[in-house]
């Protein structure tokens, strides 16, 4: 399994470089993730975001389809591919230290 270092943290990853471990999460991973993403700042939109994405998987043990993420956090889908590049799947929940979903977030 790789691993990232990152702010004196090592993270596992799988082979696309989700966190192994959703307990694992830290707000240090959201940091190595942005720079990855090419995010310079995170903004209390992309945070609404995240906090979706973590309370939903918290209580489904999956990501929300992108239909329930933009009717829970109130953003167009348009705006979440605005705030998280490479979208909701692979940015957002990769930051959100989900796992990498298998279907359509």
């Amino acid at each position: 399994m790789p691993t990232v270092e990152f702010n004196d943290q090592t993270f596992e990853t799988d082979e696309d470089g989700f966190i192994d471990d959703f307990n694992n999460w830290t707000e240090a991973w959201v940091d190595y993730v942005k720079g990855q993403e090419g995010i310079e700042e995170l903004t209390e939109e992309h945070w609404k975001v995240i906090n979706v994405l973590q309370d939903y998987y918290k209580k489904n043990g999956i990501a929300p389809m992108v239909r329930i993420l933009s009717k829970v956090s109130g953003y167009k889908l348009k705006y979440i591919y605005e705030l998280f590049p490479s979208g909701p799947g692979k940015g957002a929940c990769k930051m959100a230290g989900l796992p990498k979903p298998t279907g359509c977030v």
